[in-house]
Parts: C-alpha cells; structure tokens; sequence
C-alpha cells in the first residue's frame, strides 16, 4: 500500500465515486474538491504528492486552477494529471504546455489511469 496522498478534483459525483474507488483501492489516500475555489485551498492545506484535476469546474476553469497551483511555491512541483471529456485536440497541448504531467480522455481505462498516476508519482520531486 503506497499512503501517498492524491487530491481528486471532480465535480461529478459519478466520476468522482468512481475515481475514488480505483484510487482508494490501490491504497491511496484522498483528498477531495468539487469546484474551482475548494480546490486551490484543500491543495494549498492538505499538500498532496499528486493532484488529478478536471477542466471543468464550477467557479473557474482547470486551467485557471493549474496556474494557480503552479504560482505557489510550495505546490509548485506536485504533479498534475488532467482527466477531461473536454476535446483532446483542443486541451491536450495546453494542459501539457501549462505543466501537466498527463492528459487523459474521459472515460478513463483503469490501467491508463493507474499506469499515469505511477509515472507521475514516480517521476515527480519530492521534499524530504
């Protein structure tokens, strides 16, 4: 069991319950926001090792969030994976180009979704 922490940001309560329970099962441990502004907070006060974040969200785009969490310092360098049903032509590009580690297409395969969380976890620079 890994105990890493992983922030979901979700505001469908379907998705989010599914995400949770492939993350929960892999033994991680959750944190959780469903709009814009939460998500800024939780992850300035919880200090996940990894944030899963949807483009969109009530009271502010994700890519409003994902500049916002890299203009923090002490979140600067926690991975960020986008999950969007959002047009991949359109976002993938500029999730990556504003510093995600990962853009998948909703609906997620587990073994992608899994297989992205791993590599960002493992690829990622964590503070002693």
């Amino acid at each position: 069991m890994t105990g890493r922490k992983i922030m979901l940001v979700e505001d469908d309560k379907d998705t989010m319950r599914a995400m949770a329970i492939r993350l929960k099962s892999q033994g991680y441990n959750l944190v959780v926001a469903t709009d814009a502004m939460s998500a800024i907070s939780t992850a300035r006060k919880e200090k996940p090792d990894l944030i899963i974040l949807d483009l969109g969200l009530p009271g502010g785009d994700g890519f409003v969030v994902m500049q916002r969490l890299r203009s923090n310092m002490e979140l600067l360098m926690v991975p960020i994976i986008v999950v969007s049903a959002r047009d991949p032509l359109q976002n993938k590009k500029r999730a990556l180009d504003a510093g995600a580690a990962a853009f998948l297409q909703k609906p997620v395969e587990n073994a992608d979704f899994l297989a992205a969380i791993e590599k960002a976890l493992s690829t990622s620079i964590h503070p002693v």
